[in-house]
């Protein structure tokens, strides 16, 4: 089994520049919804799915896929951009983000939207939904791999720390945890809020793996994916260590982005900053009206 796309890491990089003109083009007509971690987490977001995660787009419940759980549920703005950009649906719907007559909730419910394995929001759940879907799949001798995508500040909930031990206690070398590790959460600095340093050490303590890398180079992510693979006895958390609002400079490590979308004007300024226009942006997303499945299946598909 294998990624359906399998991008090389020059394709990456441009396909992780369209995740974040994606993210402000949508944001600006929704007039809500949050713009910081989306940004910081779209290089991760982009080695995951068009390097390291096996799926189909065209089966969303097929049963080989790799399962990965959006713990931190409020940066949907990334995470539709990536099924967008994978193919779960045509890229137009992501103007409907945030809208009544759209799929695209603020938080994501799959219900409404193809890819997305359970709805979330409530911060520190998504751990222990891919501990039981680890612990499932290995009963049932499925080789899939299950990922739990985390912010770094909802390491501060305890159901983490129940999660966390469940998985140690028993060695779920299929589980593998990313937390977004951009030092901001809405309030402040993470360690102003509430210090969840040393974070490493705390995971080794639970019996991880921990990997740490640059979460915005993809030689450093491919690496650490490859790595977590090769683990046995245990699961493994990487942390990418992010920065805010990266791509656009002003919004770039400032909590004040966190939880709110541009302006009309600030959007365009920031999609000059990413080699476009909200114009051209926009009408690039209103005319993919179909689904962008891969080119190159990769043997996944059939």
């Amino acid at each position: 089994m294998a990624n359906p796309y399998n991008l090389t890491i020059p394709e990456l990089k441009q396909k992780a520049l369209e995740v974040r003109r994606d993210i402000i083009t949508m944001l600006v007509p929704a007039k809500s919804g949050h713009t910081g971690g989306p940004l910081s987490f779209a290089d991760v977001g982009t080695a995951l799915f068009f390097h390291e995660l096996t799926y189909d787009p065209r089966r969303p419940k097929w049963e080989g896929r790799d399962m990965w759980f959006w713990s931190f549920g409020h940066v949907t703005p990334v995470h539709y951009s990536l099924l967008a950009e994978a193919g779960y649906f045509p890229k137009c719907d992501l103007l409907k983000f945030r809208q009544f007559d759209g799929h695209l909730q603020g938080h994501p419910s799959s219900l409404d939207t193809p890819g997305v394995e359970v709805s979330s929001g409530s911060l520190g759940q998504g751990l222990s939904i891919a501990v039981g879907a680890a612990l499932g799949s290995r009963l049932d001798n499925n080789p899939r791999r299950v990922y739990a995508l985390m912010s770094d500040g909802e390491q501060q909930e305890g159901a983490i720390w129940e999660a966390a031990m469940s998985a140690g206690h028993y060695k779920l070398d299929n589980l593998c945890g990313i937390i977004d590790y951009n030092q901001i959460q809405i309030d402040g600095r993470v360690e102003d809020v509430m210090g969840i340093a040393p974070l490493a050490d705390k995971y080794r303590a639970f019996r991880w793996h921990v990997i740490e890398v640059d979460g915005h180079n993809f030689d450093e992510l491919l690496s650490a994916f490859a790595e977590a693979r090769k683990i046995k006895g245990k699961p493994t958390v990487i942390l990418a260590h992010t920065i805010m609002g990266k791509g656009v400079s002003f919004m770039y490590d400032k909590y004040e982005w966190h939880g709110k979308p541009p302006t009309k004007e600030q959007g365009e300024k920031a999609l000059i900053e990413l080699g476009t226009t909200f114009e051209e942006w926009y009408a690039h997303l209103a005319s993919s009206t179909e689904p962008a499945y891969p080119q190159k299946p990769a043997g996944v598909l059939a």
